[in-house]
């Protein structure tokens, strides 16, 4: 097979549109992956679309082997046209590994937070505020932006950062005003230790610069370009609309997203494109099942997907399940452990077996696409906490614990122990119904018979671990599109700015690791 580094590139908007057009093309045929929803797992029968010699290969596949198919890897005896399909979703997808940061800026230096700056930070948020605040002030002092605008700022770890640790002049903004209140809190307990380190060691600085934070329920574009006529030094804004009287003075600013939500990586992006006195933006996105889509009118689209010119003259759409599809992460299903994936995969038929039972009982709240919430993640949680106790009474006959639904955790062998095993995993799945079901404020009939659900879909469970892995397989493939078609809107703005797709975090700790980094030149 031809060297996939060599094979497709995004350094011009000519090639990314050729990378963006051999996605299109391997995908449609795909669609009915793609478009799938593990709810209608069983209603649906759609195991039955897979190729059958794929199928008969992998329901006897080791899990590790199953959840390794999102990273490209494949087994020498599969089918000669299972081994092609992965190994091309692998060419095509764009590659993830942490980028060498010191070749792509010079001057970076990525710097372990200090316990003040770093507290209420897991370890996932501080890796990528230690990175990317190490980023956004090379590029800032690249252009020499007097301003950092760090947009959907949540609790304000990243403008935090880049004001005390950096000293820049920074401006966060946020949809929610309590983050703002937290942000504002936490800034003055930064700026109390700052100070008093200041005093003592360099007595001739003064008070250290704090974020400016703004709370504002719409971003919109306006909204961004009404930054611009902001002075650098003004006090903390709460009302937008008063954002353009605040001062007269215009200033550079470069504006800066860590994982902004849905439409609002892309409103950043055209921020740039409309406002000159924008100088460089770093753009990196997440929940792309919230993009806005369909808007394919080339003209005067606002939508979040498509964004290029390109993208729209094709008439390329996705639909939810695509855009929700896009966010797997090939790491994190690389670095589960066995019995974790299991338990995936039985979280997976349980709530398309639950969707029998909405089926046959409650026809009428089908209509409305009900979510259930969190009740895999609950579920598991409660396992996990019997674990312990699990392996200890394992020899007294107490099968209650998390590990039933992996057979090396049976205490008996043979048929006995398969038994109990799948009578625990009935009483798994009616406990799983019950609480799904409150959820959506329901009451158990007494007709309801979830056994005779639960013996209808068990001889097909075994599918649907194999089936997951191949839809997951697609997902990284489907965020490349998303973002390939963010970079090319940025390329058909001709010479007048560069702009690079680069992975800067760990994958494994943050799998929306791409960064979309343009400035003018």
């Amino acid at each position: 097979m031809e060297d996939c580094s060599q094979k497709y590139s995004c350094r011009t908007a000519k090639k990314t549109l050729e990378w963006i057009n051999a996605i299109v093309t391997f995908i449609k045929p795909y669609a009915f992956l793609t478009n799938a929803h593990v709810t209608n797992f069983f209603t649906h029968k759609l195991w039955q679309s897979i190729d059958p010699d794929w199928l008969h290969c992998l329901r006897n596949e080791p899990v590790q082997n199953l959840l390794l198919i999102p990273c490209g890897i494949i087994q020498e005896h599969w089918p000669a046209s299972l081994k092609e399909f992965v190994l091309d979703l692998k060419c095509l997808a764009f590659p993830r590994e942490q980028a060498h940061l010191n070749k792509l800026f010079p001057g970076v230096n990525v710097v372990s937070l200090n316990s003040v700056l770093a507290q209420g930070m897991n370890f996932k948020k501080k890796h990528e505020v230690e990175v990317l605040s190490a980023v956004v002030s090379s590029i800032a002092n690249s252009v020499g932006a007097q301003t950092i605008v760090d947009v959907g700022a949540g609790q304000g770890y990243l403008a935090q950062v880049l004001s005390f640790q950096y000293q820049h002049s920074v401006v966060a903004i946020d949809a929610c005003s309590h983050h703002g209140t937290v942000m504002e809190k936490r800034a003055e307990r930064i700026k109390k230790h700052y100070t008093a380190q200041m005093r003592k060691h360099y007595p001739e600085i003064g008070i250290p610069n704090v974020p400016k934070t703004i709370t504002s329920r719409v971003m919109s574009i306006d909204m961004l370009k009404a930054l611009t006529s902001m002075s650098p030094h003004i006090d903390n804004v709460k009302r937008p609309e008063l954002i353009g009287q605040v001062a007269d003075d215009k200033t550079s600013l470069i504006l800066a997203g860590l994982h902004a939500c849905g439409d609002l990586s892309v409103t950043m992006l055209k921020t740039f494109i409309e406002c000159k006195d924008v100088k460089a933006v770093v753009s990196i996105g997440c929940c792309y099942n919230l993009l806005s889509e369909g808007c394919l009118d080339i003209a005067g689209s606002q939508c979040g997907f498509p964004m290029s010119y390109g993208v729209k003259s094709a008439g390329i759409s996705l639909g939810k399940s695509s855009r929700d599809l896009a966010c797997q992460s090939a790491e994190r299903w690389r670095i589960l452990k066995e019995d974790a994936g299991l338990h995936n995969f039985e979280l997976h038929a349980f709530r398309a077996a639950f969707q029998m039972v909405l089926c046959k009982y409650y026809p009428e709240i089908i209509t409305s696409s009900p979510s259930i919430g969190r009740q895999g993640k609950v579920l598991r949680r409660q396992q996990q906490r019997r674990i312990l106790q699990s392996s200890i009474n394992c020899e007294e006959g107490d099968y209650s614990g998390s590990a039933l639904y992996s057979h090396e955790f049976s205490c008996n062998g043979g048929t006995s122990g398969n038994e109990t095993a799948a009578a625990n995993k009935f009483l798994l799945f009616e406990k799983f119904s019950q609480s799904g079901l409150s959820c959506l404020g329901l009451k158990s009939l007494q007709e309801t018979h979830f056994h005779e659900i639960w013996k209808e879909a068990e001889p097909f469970t075994e599918l649907i671990g194999p089936y997951w892995s191949l839809r997951a397989a697609l997902g990284p493939l489907l965020e490349t599109l998303l973002l390939l078609d963010r970079l090319l809107f940025l390329q058909e703005q001709g010479s007048s700015l560069e702009a690079i797709m680069v992975p800067i975090f760990d994958p494994a700790l943050s799998p929306r690791n791409v960064a979309i980094i343009a400035k003018r030149i």
